[in-house]
């Protein structure tokens, strides 16, 4: 077979692993990338530790991605969490699997593993070119601004790896949605994931604590109840266990009804005995001294039950005791889409074939986080964008083959998913 031109637009990890998998089978590959270096979000991700995919059982794994789970299952049984440890040590990456079950490599940084990629991607033959930004369809092509000036190509299959709309400094834009919706593409709004969120707090409080974290804690919404640990904003609150509970807390506020963050400020001590710890205490002892003394509290989270709790509450060692099991955090809307981690949102799943590619739009594909589905932290972001692009890579491959046999695609992607 001839080889065929494939035009990959976005250098993200969803973008680099169709080219891998494209370049592997022969094909030309280019890809344009808008900033001056490829896979920026993924190098900030690295910089305070990589996690590359999440190490618990893969029924579980399978049902982190909420109402796509059924949609990309086919993309991540052909790219499991086991598989993604193959590549990364195939690429010469050491890993380690954390207390948490979350993977890393070793080095804890994203741009030794980069660079090994890229290495492989070049030898296999891709071209990498940067500062190559896309500014839509023209003469039935793909146009670009260049340091070279206006460019238009005509390739042989395209794939959109463009990212969502989370950290437009980085490139996420989501400049391309009014481009395919004037194609017929259906595209759901995009709202922000795995962010924090806007709390009213006093200004006292706000000016004292903004930046103090809350340790040893377990919170709890209708996605259930997790430990670890969150931080105090100036607008509200953010961090890993905050983030475990975005997408419930976010589409709770979508209901109109007020939304609430309970707190668990002493997982370890059950009501009852704290009631009895807090009852022992002097009342004529301040109310930290006989927090500290009957609950083991102080810091922030004496000074958050303060903030949340009535004062007749505090005083009462009873309803003071269910306060530090179950306090709720009043949440008010989530913070910009642009600060958030990710996103969910995108082209609609009925926009795309089993290949990926864009009903509307023959030869034109799109992966990651482009699609409508959210996941939260702690590997699976980067797990389902390496293996739908990696599907993706598969489905151009399988259509460009079936421009000679035009039969061939529906069935070959059947053989494979």
């Amino acid at each position: 077979m001839k080889k065929k031109q494939i035009t990959i637009i976005g250098g993200g990890p969803a973008g680099l692993m169709a080219a891998e998998v494209l370049s592997a089978s022969g094909h030309a590959v280019t890809i344009y990338e808008a900033m001056p270096t490829v896979a920026r979000k993924f190098l900030l991700a690295g910089k305070t530790g990589l996690n590359i995919t999440h190490s618990e059982d893969y029924a579980r794994f399978i049902t982190r991605f909420g109402k796509a789970s059924d949609r990309l299952r086919p993309a991540l049984d052909d790219f499991k969490p086991d598989d993604i440890r193959a590549w990364a040590e195939g690429l010469g990456t050491e890993i380690f699997t954390g207390s948490s079950g979350r993977v890393f490599p070793k080095v804890m940084k994203a741009s030794p593993l980069l660079r090994a990629w890229i290495a492989r991607l070049e030898a296999q033959g891709v071209e990498i070119l940067t500062r190559h930004r896309w500014t839509g369809f023209e003469d039935g092509g793909y146009a670009f601004e260049t340091p070279q000036g206006h460019l238009v190509i005509h390739p042989d299959a395209a794939l959109l790896a463009l990212g969502g709309a989370s950290w437009p400094r980085l490139g996420s834009n989501a400049a391309w949605v009014p481009w395919l919706e004037e194609k017929g593409v259906n595209i759901a709004p995009f709202r922000p994931a795995n962010c924090g969120f806007d709390v009213d707090w006093s200004e006292t409080f706000r000016d004292r604590f903004a930046g103090a974290p809350l340790k040893s804690v377990t919170a709890t919404s209708p996605a259930g109840t997790f430990p670890g640990e969150f931080v105090i904003t100036r607008h509200g609150i953010e961090g890993s266990l905050v983030y475990a509970h975005s997408a419930a807390l976010r589409d709770a506020l979508e209901t109109g009804k007020p939304a609430f963050l309970l707190i668990d400020l002493s997982p370890g001590r059950s009501t009852e005995r704290l009631a009895k710890d807090l009852a022992r205490q002097d009342r004529k002892g301040s109310f930290s001294n006989r927090l500290r003394k009957g609950a083991g509290l102080d810091g922030v989270k004496t000074v958050l039950l303060r903030e949340l709790a009535n004062e007749a509450d505090l005083q009462d060692p009873s309803k003071l005791a269910s306060h530090v099991k179950s306090l709720p955090i009043p949440i008010t809307r989530p913070r910009p889409i642009t600060e958030a981690i990710s996103c969910a949102g995108g082209i609609e799943w009925s926009a795309l074939d089993a290949g990926y590619m864009l009903n509307a739009i023959p030869g034109l594909f799109a992966v990651g986080e482009m699609l409508d589905w959210e996941a939260p932290t702690g590997g699976y972001l980067l797990t389902a964008c390496m293996a739908t692009g990696k599907a993706a890579g598969v489905g151009i491959g399988k259509w460009v083959e079936s421009r000679a046999r035009p039969t061939s695609y529906d069935a070959g992607l059947q053989d494979h998913l």
